[in-house]
């Protein structure tokens, strides 16, 4: 099967593995197939493709979108990170729990991630790509973000001293 279902975490959050053909070449897998993800239950109108590349230690997070909310594919390309998931769906029983990811090209996850959870990652490697592909445009009047540094989250991050934009030290705590 071309895109395996490893794991859901909270009903919701998906890591999924591509099947890998290695060979003295290097390797060959399928990232994403529409029928696949149909199969589980994922949308597949993706409208807009992102790529990040970041350098050990940042931290990038904790995302989302309320106003055209955004579900996101997401893998990385090029090194590992930790991604972390919190959930921040209205009535959830899991409301303001989290889960931590390895993702890395090496393990070649690719996690889907609904609408509802705020996404943000560590970077564990020299550096990083992370590609993700989202089901709605970016709206910058309907965008949120947790502090990832917020203690009531209580993320136990793998980064000793991170590097943050000014933006994301500065957002709101999980109870605001």
């Amino acid at each position: 099967m071309p895109l395996m279902l490893e794991e859901v975490i909270f009903d919701a959050v998906m890591i999924l593995r591509p099947e890998r053909f290695n060979d003295h070449r290097g390797y060959f897998e399928e990232t994403y197939r529409a029928d696949m993800c149909l199969r589980y239950g994922i949308p597949t109108d993706f409208v807009q493709d992102n790529h990040s590349r970041s350098t050990y230690g940042v931290i990038r997070g904790m995302h989302f979108q309320n106003v055209e909310p955004m579900g996101k594919m997401l893998r990385v390309v090029r090194g590992q990170i930790q991604l972390v998931e919190v959930d921040i769906r209205k009535g959830s029983s899991t409301y303001g729990n989290h889960v931590s990811i390895d993702v890395s090209d090496k393990n070649g996850r690719v996690v889907w991630i609904p609408p509802g959870f705020a996404n943000g990652f560590a970077v564990l490697s020299e550096e990083a790509d992370v590609s993700y592909k989202c089901t709605a445009l970016y709206n910058p009047a309907g965008e949120g973000a947790i502090n990832a540094l917020d203690p009531s989250l209580g993320i136990r991050w793998l980064v000793d001293d991170p590097i943050m934009s000014e933006k994301d030290r500065n957002a709101q705590l999980l109870s605001y």
